[in-house]
């Protein structure tokens, strides 16, 4: 299905207001507001109006859904010395604030009642009072990319995805918007599904936001409006939105350091919840979703917080039940069997005398995700890939004593755990192991 995002047009938009909706009148009896100010903002995904060479172009053949294909609530801190983004996955499964009682994907409620009813479900589901909208569409978001001077998008290995139309080497890529939309529209690379993308679209927020402000584009009324102007050639701005409050939070955006702005997606508890007439939705996890809702309503950080992740978890890139590994150590083998590894025994052959050192492992390069997940079991084990090698993995035991870790595959934390933006940008991944880029 294709995608629609809003990863650059957030920071974009909000710096000049373009199409920021006030919410207060749009969701009447609204939950009460707390501290500091919410805002929500979502991608349409719909081909309305596109000519043929246009979808060409963008690569976006197809029906639309009409419907909310991304969503972020970004959320700022009353003293103006912090932002929280919150990706919202758009197939989480919520009851809609429409008075039936009706439950479905997070994203249908646009096709209810549009933005006020988008506002209302994530108002009910979350417990936030949500103070302005934004809502944005694929060739503004390609013109606006283009108006500001394009992205900065990284990976550690090419990237291709056959939906999105996205094909690029390994490396930190200045893009177009038309390159940057195929980027953050991409689901069927890496790891499947949305939590890889919208991890992707939050680095990309967080690194135009610094360039924004490193080149002065947020840095006073003068530069903000400047900015408002480019935008305006390609969105469109509610007539009822305050343009002081748009400059207040354009600068408020431009005064942060990268340090200031953190970035989470909503746990999962249920990647697969089955829904008759609904298809496959997620649940959210209970207890750490409310508490990342409170943590924002007291407007306190989300990093750090253990109740929204719990602090120590060991968690690895990929699931050990994926990964096919042989052992010419039978203790070993068993070991890794039982923390959930597919293991052959290969004990039989191993030489009589080990080898010096700690265990090895060999892989073929681009198994970067699945060795990290190898070697988090076996600390201190040395990493080699191996040009030509076939898919399973060969540990090789050598002399040293052997530790065998228990490990836990949770897409939260791979994919959606809070992070500061310097530590997600591109910058702060680049001197990162190999797989830690999503």
């Amino acid at each position: 299905m294709h995608r629609l995002t809003v990863a650059v047009t957030l920071l974009a938009t909000l710096a000049s207001g373009t199409w920021l909706a006030n919410a207060h009148t749009a969701a009447d009896g609204a939950p009460g507001g707390g501290r500091g100010t919410n805002i929500l903002v979502v991608g349409i995904d719909s081909r309305a109006g596109l000519s043929a060479a246009e979808k060409r172009r963008l690569h976006v053949g197809g029906k639309g859904c009409n419907c909310t294909d991304v969503m972020m609530l970004l959320h700022l801190s009353e003293d103006g010395r912090r932002a929280s983004v919150v990706s919202v996955p758009r197939d989480s499964y919520v009851e809609y604030a429409d008075g039936t009682g009706k439950r479905g994907k997070i994203n249908g409620a646009y096709a209810l009642g549009g933005g006020p009813m988008t506002v209302r479900t994530v108002e009910k589901a979350t417990g936030l009072h949500i103070d302005h909208y934004l809502e944005t569409g694929f060739t503004g978001f390609e013109q606006a990319v283009n108006d500001l001077g394009g992205a900065t998008v990284c990976t550690d290995k090419p990237l291709q995805d056959e939906n999105s139309g996205l094909d690029i080497a390994a490396g930190v890529h200045h893009t177009d918007g038309n390159t940057t939309l195929r980027y953050v529209r991409a689901r069927h690379i890496n790891r499947a599904g949305d939590l890889g993308r919208m991890r992707r679209q939050q680095r990309m927020v967080g690194d135009l936001l610094a360039r924004l402000t490193a080149d002065g584009s947020l840095s006073g009324p003068v530069n903000t409006a400047r900015t408002a102007r480019a935008l305006l050639k390609s969105v469109r701005t509610d007539a009822g939105t305050d343009v002081f409050d748009l400059v207040r939070i354009g600068r408020t955006l431009g005064r942060l350091r990268s340090q200031q702005a953190e970035f989470v997606t909503v746990p999962i508890r249920i990647f697969d919840h089955r829904v008759p007439g609904v298809g496959s939705t997620l649940l959210w996890h209970e207890e750490r979703s409310a508490a990342l809702w409170k943590a924002l309503a007291a407007d306190r950080p989300v990093t750090g917080d253990t109740r929204i992740q719990p602090a120590g978890a060991d968690a690895t890139p990929t699931r050990p039940s994926g990964i096919a590994v042989r052992v010419d150590d039978a203790t070993v083998a068993a070991a890794l069997r039982r923390g959930g590894f597919a293991v052959t025994d290969t004990s039989a052959s191993a030489p009589a005398v080990r080898p010096a050192g700690p265990p090895v492992i060999r892989y073929a390069p681009g198994r970067e995700e699945d060795a990290a997940t190898l070697a988090a079991a076996l600390p201190g084990a040395r990493l080699r890939p191996v040009a030509h090698h076939g898919a399973t993995f060969e540990v090789t035991v050598g002399s040293k004593p052997v530790q065998v870790k228990s490990v836990t595959y949770d897409r939260n934390v791979a994919d959606g755990a809070p992070v500061t933006s310097d530590r997600l940008s591109c910058a702060g991944a680049a001197g990162r192991p190999s797989g830690a880029m999503p």
